[in-house]
């Protein structure tokens, strides 16, 4: 469970926080509370801590009580739809809930109204969750700061004067602040893992293609994931069950470990299964991060063997290129129609990205699927690869470089640097909390093949919070 620990600048935490999703579906089927009551929690602490952390982009009070009715009535008559059945969330301000708002954050949007669900708000619906709102994001979802928005900067709840991360900014802070028991994020280069890396939530980003995009604002068609932000692994995994329509952990209502699921399911006892990544030249940034990270994961497991990735400054090279191609491609016509209405930063990102060539472009491609390949001999030797989520701690809201030990680092560059080649693999990767440093959160990622997530959660569950 991950644990709430307010500082003197920090929003207070509402009722779901440390709250996990076992726990209240529980509580839901014993009659301890009703959805009304928990959708009435979230209503009360997005008001009350709202206003300072500015999670969310759009409220829908009557909607969501209505559908909390609806649960309540189903659970009381016998029908339960599952552990997300009566839980209060928040989608994603890039994803189509129908009859609310879908700007993205911009100010291209305003106006716009969704006319129909997406395919993943569709399943969330026949899983009785209940939506509460629309959460903030980076314009368009094209930053890693979540501080560049029409709706303006989204704060970190463990510290308000704090970036949030993006560009799930919204998602991951209406979760560390608990307003809701889970929400969905985008992830395109590291948006799901980096606000939930720096907000001290747990983050998942699936592997490519396994939750449906259908119904989202694309950014890099090529490179987009739909995310989840939860208070545990376990949680993750119980909404993408949901999401991706298969069989897997978390549907026991129970509180007990599923079938697989068993603390040390899947791990040797050795753990010479799990590898630390590192690379030839390592990303820049604050070393301490990297040492708490390792030594909340070695607590946990033991003496963890050194995996050196040399394909790592590729995959970053070929992320630039495709994500810089795809977002310039689908922003042209709005860029030469109206560029004043967007963001001064976000304008100068992607007419920056315009420049990639189609040659740059399809030799990034090629270089992708080679790419792909030689990571299966990483997994050959290691079924999950640990690192950290990002290499630095929450910047202050609006900071553009930091230097924690003395090199000037740009922010952008050091929040996507160890998120985004998990990206042009298409491969799951989750972000843990895993301490903190001068107060903050820091956070272990790691990453494993389609198929193993549950070996992953295994590993989790032997972290210290």
């Amino acid at each position: 469970m991950t644990s709430f620990c307010p500082t003197t600048d920090a929003a207070a935490p509402g009722f779901f926080a440390g709250r996990t999703i076992s726990e209240l579906a529980t509580a839901l089927r014993a009659g301890r509370t009703t959805s009304v009551e928990l959708t009435r929690h979230a209503l009360e602490a997005i008001a009350g801590s709202g206003p300072r952390v500015n999670a969310f982009a759009h409220v829908d009070a009557a909607g969501a009580l209505a559908a909390a009715r609806q649960a309540d009535r189903e659970i009381g008559e016998g029908l339960d739809r599952g552990p997300l059945h009566g839980l209060p969330t928040g989608i994603k301000d890039m994803i189509d809930v129908v009859g609310l708002p879908t700007t993205a954050g911009s100010a291209h949007l305003d106006g716009r109204v969704a006319r129909t669900d997406a395919a993943c708000v569709r399943r969330l619906r026949r899983a009785g969750a209940v939506i509460v709102g629309k959460t903030t994001t980076h314009e368009f979802a094209y930053g890693p700061t979540g501080d560049r928005s029409v709706h303006g900067p989204t704060r970190n709840p463990r510290d308000l004067t704090r970036m949030a991360g993006g560009s799930s900014a919204g998602s991951a802070a209406a979760v560390a602040a608990g307003m809701v028991a889970f929400a969905l994020g985008t992830d395109t280069g590291g948006s799901v893992r980096i606000p939930s890396a720096l907000c001290g939530v747990v983050g998942f980003k699936p592997a490519y293609d396994a939750i449906p995009t259908h119904g989202v604002l694309p950014l890099s068609r090529t490179l987009d994931h739909v995310g989840v932000h939860a208070p545990t692994v376990r949680d993750c995994l119980t909404v993408h069950d949901v999401l991706a329509r298969r069989e897997g952990p978390g549907h026991r209502l129970d509180g007990a470990a599923d079938a697989g699921l068993a603390p040390d399911a899947g791990l040797a006892p050795d753990t010479g299964r799990v590898g630390w990544l590192t690379e030839e030249a390592p990303a820049a940034g604050d070393p301490r991060v990297a040492a708490t990270v390792r030594r909340a994961l070695e607590t946990a497991v033991g003496t963890v063997p050194d995996v050196v990735w040399r394909r790592a400054r590729a995959c970053r090279e070929v992320f630039s290129a495709v994500q810089g191609a795809e977002a310039s491609a689908l922003h042209a016509q709005r860029m030469e129609r109206a560029p004043g209405l967007y963001d001064e930063e976000v304008l100068r990102r992607l007419r920056a990205a315009s420049a990639v060539s189609p040659e740059r472009y399809a030799a990034a491609l090629d270089t992708r699927a080679a790419l792909v390949r030689a990571v299966g001999e990483l997994f050959g030797r290691h079924d999950v690869l640990a690192l950290p989520t990002v290499p630095i701690t929450a910047p202050p809201l609006g900071a553009r470089e930091v230097a924690p030990d003395g090199r000037v680092i740009p922010v952008r560059d050091a929040l996507l640097s160890l998120t985004s080649p998990w990206n042009v693999l298409g491969l799951p990767a989750f972000s843990v909390p895993a301490g903190t440093v001068d107060g903050l959160p820091v956070a272990l990622q790691l990453v494993c093949r389609p198929g193993d997530e549950a070996k992953v959660a295994a590993l989790a569950h032997r972290l210290t919070p």
